[in-house]
């Protein structure tokens, strides 16, 4: 699944050759990709006929396309989606699912192609701060400017859970998957079970800071592509994946101690982790019973 970096650098590529076109033209050709449009294809295209695209935005990994009338295309890419921008007489994808095409010359046009069609585009009302209202519980990013840093270790302290699995709670915040969860915890040397009422506020700050950079060391090679369903606009692939320290790593040694890594499996994914830097934490005590 596409985590913040891949969707920014997607919303990244519609912001520069989208944003600002009129629709004319809307194509759905499998219904599945607009399956969380409740009016159905034929009228998600007249609807979105005529519009106004504004400038791409992103929460998380959502990413929508604000319209003319207080109104968004939302998009969420699933495990296979690509929004791309091609040439009108390119030949069409083999999974192409919508196409958009626009009112001015530049002869080119928006594409959603997706392989397994989990992913899809929808038309939804947005709320005052121009947010679809569809992700309206959808909490800020790390790369927001507007995180609110204590809060998210207030949380972190008053929540009955384990560090990887606060990290992947899109509802105290957004953004973070399984690959830069794994990541973020190896630059923080803590394993991804280990409790999160214990962190102190040095500790969850020290925490955020390797997500942030994690995230931004992944958008500056346009994110991480493990094959060719994740890529940009244009279609190219992100190369994040050659420096990944800790995800897919199992039995390579650990880049800083070098002791071999380790997977287990955890809630229907994998944790990568090293042994030796991420010790486990250790199991609560119990006291002793005491005779009645």
């Amino acid at each position: 699944m596409p985590e913040l970096p891949e969707v920014e650098v997607v919303r990244r590529g519609l912001e520069q050759w989208v944003s600002g076109r009129t629709v004319t033209c809307v194509e759905v050709l499998h219904p599945r990709a607009v399956r969380r449009h409740l009016g159905g294809g034929d009228d998600f295209a007249a609807r979105l006929r005529g519009h106004r695209i504004g400038t791409a935005r992103r929460r998380g990994k959502y990413l929508w396309l604000p319209l003319d009338g207080g109104s968004a295309v939302l998009g969420h890419l699933g495990m296979s989606g690509q929004l791309l921008v091609q040439p009108e007489a390119a030949a069409d994808e083999k999974h192409l699912r919508i196409r958009i095409r626009f009112d001015d010359d530049l002869e080119t046009e928006l594409r959603f192609v997706d392989q397994r069609t989990f992913g899809g585009l929808s038309l939804h009302d947005t709320t005052p701060d121009g947010l679809p209202d569809a992700i309206a519980h959808i909490a800020r990013d790390p790369l927001d400017p507007e995180f609110d840093d204590v809060a998210f270790h207030t949380a972190l302290r008053l929540r009955r859970t384990t560090v990887k699995r606060a990290l992947l709670d899109q509802s105290l915040i957004s953004g973070v998957g399984n690959i830069y969860a794994d990541e973020a915890l190896w630059r923080a040397r803590l394993h991804y079970d280990r409790p999160t009422a214990g962190l102190t506020r040095p500790r969850s700050a020290e925490l955020l800071g390797h997500v942030r950079d994690v995230m931004n060391a992944a958008l500056a090679v346009g994110g991480t592509s493990f094959d060719s369903l994740y890529v940009n606009v244009n279609g190219e692939s992100g190369y994040f994946d050659r420096s990944l320290d800790a995800y897919g790593r199992e039995d390579e040694p650990c880049r800083r101690c070098g002791t071999a890594m380790r997977r287990r499996p955890w809630m229907n994914r994998s944790s990568y982790f090293c042994p030796r830097c991420q010790r486990p934490p250790r199991p609560a005590r119990s006291l002793p019973r005491v005779a009645s």
